[in-house]
């Protein structure tokens, strides 16, 4: 009995490991010199992504953030520019699983293991906001997250993940 439920344990653990490694990553940084209050319109600058339709999106789920924050969008000449890129790529893990324990190391081996190779896409939107005066970087969001087969399902987690990227924004100023 004590064997079996070690098992189900380190299985338990296994599967909590790969959950984690395939969840999304939120990361922001700022200019901690930058005056936050000044600024209250924006204006897109650029849109990069390999999919056009995802252009809409991206910038729904980013109008959507900003606007909640209080600041408005302008066709041009905005406070802050904003610019967005989305990048995907392939990445690999490897699943390593044993269908004989053999009894441990004290009882002559683990038996026999078979490993198998799964490839997931994995996309990245990186989100940029620049003083439009000045012409420098004063805010960047990104996210990467593993992306499904279905663009229902990743809309969804591009607007969860927009919306905690701009979670704490603006930054609060130092005092």
């Amino acid at each position: 009995m004590k064997l079996h439920n070690k098992m189900l344990v380190s299985i338990a653990t296994f599967f909590v490991f790969v959950a984690a490694s395939f969840a999304e990553q939120v990361k922001t940084d700022y200019d901690h010199s930058a005056n936050f209050g000044q600024y209250k319109t924006y204006s897109w600058e650029k849109v990069q992504t390999k999919d056009p339709l995802m252009v809409d999106r991206i910038k729904d789920a980013v109008n959507a953030a900003l606007a909640a924050k209080g600041w408005t969008q302008v066709d041009s000449g905005g406070d802050v520019s904003v610019v967005a890129m989305e990048i995907t790529k392939n990445q690999q893990t490897l699943n390593t699983f044993y269908d004989g324990f053999g009894g441990g190391w004290r009882w002559g081996g683990f038996g026999d293991a078979t490993t198998t190779t799964e490839t997931y896409k994995v996309g990245t939107l990186v989100v940029d906001l620049f003083d439009a005066k000045a012409k420098n970087l004063i805010w960047r969001g990104s996210s990467s997250d593993t992306l499904s087969n279905n663009p229902d399902k990743n809309t969804k987690n591009l607007d969860k993940e927009v919306k905690k990227m701009f979670a704490h924004f603006p930054p609060e100023a130092k005092k």
